[in-house]
């Protein structure tokens, strides 16, 4: 999916919204252990719920891989079951030597047919260039991340520009040397709504793909007004907000409910900045 039709789909459903398919098999309703999958059955109920109200799904690996061989095969069956259009997210957090990461590219994008993985900036570009050859997918680097250990490291200033940057400033800067903003997003938390405007200079055209909104505590209205460029360019996960919306046989239709209700707050923000723009 390219840049233009990612946007294309943000106009046509007024919505940039990402529901990250986090799927805890602890969390998922009682009635639902009765499926040969109940991962992939859960999955494919949130899904068909939900698909008119945003445009992307991120499965976080980490929820799949936990269960083992079986919980990849839930992974592969879910990717079946996502609408052509959708935006589709590896969160994988990989990241290693040039032919690590050339089989990690391999797995995500060639056989279960991701668009894009997020990717760890550490190890520098040659770990970052792998991903980056595979035309038409996309890159989602790391850089200012929602959790609370992101003050770490991420917030450190460096010596690279005067006057000094931030480490997660001198990440999107430097990268932007490897990709253009039709290959490059970045991760970048709404728990920092303070740091928005800052990346917006440093990358004006990129997609930003923001997690925390919601139990993190990050405001919707508060980084979408700093974040959003004329293309829109955020995509706002959301993933235990709407698929635990309610532990009942009705958690598909309570998912539905919480995703329309963030769509519609998405509606009128977009009208807001897009409208302005034209």
């Amino acid at each position: 999916m390219t840049r233009k039709q990612l946007f294309e789909q943000i106009k046509l459903k007024s919505s940039y919204l990402c529901i990250g398919l986090d799927t805890d098999k602890s969390k998922i309703p009682d009635h639902l252990k009765k499926f040969d999958d109940p991962i992939f059955e859960f999955n494919r109920q949130i899904i068909e719920a939900t698909h008119e109200y945003c445009i992307a799904y991120k499965p976080n690996l980490a929820f799949y891989e936990a269960n083992g061989p079986a919980g990849l095969i839930s992974l592969q069956k879910t990717m079946t079951v996502i609408p052509t259009g959708l935006f589709t997210i590896a969160d994988a957090k990989r990241g290693d030597i040039g032919n690590t990461s050339e089989m990690y590219a391999k797995a995500f994008f060639e056989y279960y047919n991701f668009d894009a993985i997020t990717v760890a900036p550490y190890m520098g570009k040659d770990s970052v260039t792998p991903f980056l050859n595979f035309k038409d997918k996309w890159v989602i680097l790391l850089a200012l991340t929602s959790n609370a250990g992101s003050m770490d490291f991420q917030l450190a200033e460096v010596d690279s520009r005067q006057p000094k940057e931030k480490l997660f400033e001198h990440v999107i800067h430097h990268s932007q040397k490897w990709a253009d903003e039709n290959q490059l997003m970045y991760v970048v938390g709404a728990t920092h709504p303070e740091f928005f405007s800052d990346i917006r200079a440093i990358a004006k055209n990129n997609f930003l793909l923001v997690p925390g909104v919601g139990a993190q505590g990050g405001n919707l209205a508060e980084i979408s007004k700093a974040g959003m460029n004329d293309e829109c360019g955020l995509l706002v996960n959301l993933s235990r907000n709407i698929l635990y919306a309610s532990d009942g046989e009705d958690f598909a239709e309570a998912a539905a409910n919480e995703a329309k209700k963030i769509q519609q707050e998405m509606k009128v923000l977009l009208e807001n900045r897009i409208g302005s723009s034209k």
